[in-house]
């Protein structure tokens, strides 16, 4: 199995440590024929990008595009879960720069409204330590990606599982309808091994990511490749893999 593209990728615009350049540069010297810078959404705390700075990264993309014929670079963001309805905290005043739009939950969003900062941070917290707040925090969570994925025009959920529980066989059978790529994270350890069989079971697509915060790091996605060959995952329900 060949990953030809690596649609997770952070930068200096938000917690990354390289240059979308030196990304690029990156994913060229490992034979990458696509790459997607995906800083984190604007509501995370400390290091989101900032609105005004997604016109500089779509003009300086549209740039490196023009420099390096051999590579298709595209602006995305991982967006942050800020409400149990579904709400991400992207407006179509961002969306209209983004070529790819992928979604996730993160504990360093700012949460929309009081109550879904409990759900998201007492109540996961709280599950922790007791099974029946763990099951109702796993259904509210799993509520409000599905909710996210038929509200927008999600292309990408980011590791499934890795920050707060989900059942991944409804979150699964969701995505299928809508067209939206699971994602088997590199970084994160998720979607795990058991979590990906269980999604396997749907008719849903998946893609694998370095979620790179350094440039070397970029493409370095072997440790999700073995998880999908042990999970007997083709590379045609992969969405950036060939045989």
């Amino acid at each position: 199995m060949r990953i030809f593209a690596d649609y997770h990728t952070h930068t200096i615009y938000s917690h990354g440590k390289g240059t979308i350049k030196e990304n690029v540069e990156s994913a060229i010297s490992k034979g990458l024929k696509e790459i997607a810078i995906a800083d984190h959404g604007p509501s995370h705390i400390g290091f989101g990008v900032k609105k005004k700075n997604f016109i500089k990264m779509r003009e300086e993309i549209d740039k490196l595009n023009q420099e390096y014929k051999d590579i298709k670079i595209l602006l995305g963001v991982e967006s942050n879960i800020i409400s149990y309805d579904g709400t991400i905290d992207i407006d179509d005043d961002i969306l209209k720069y983004l070529d790819i739009l992928l979604v996730g939950f993160h504990f360093g969003a700012k949460p929309q409204t009081i109550s879904d900062a409990y759900n998201i941070y007492v109540l996961n917290y709280l599950g922790r330590v007791s099974k029946s707040i763990a099951e109702k925090a796993r259904f509210l969570n799993t509520k409000a990606l599905i909710n996210a994925i038929n509200k927008y025009d999600i292309d990408i959920i980011t590791h499934p599982g890795a920050k707060v529980d989900i059942d991944t066989k409804e979150l699964a059978k969701a995505a299928a309808k809508r067209g939206t790529a699971l994602e088997i994270n590199a970084s994160h350890g998720q979607l795990s091994l058991e979590y990906l069989k269980i999604a396997m079971t749907e008719k849903v697509k998946f893609v694998i990511s370095s979620d790179a915060h350094t440039p070397k790091d970029v493409g370095n996605v072997e440790k999700a490749i073995q998880r999908a060959v042990s999970a007997n995952l083709k590379a045609d329900r992969i969405i950036n893999a060939v045989e």
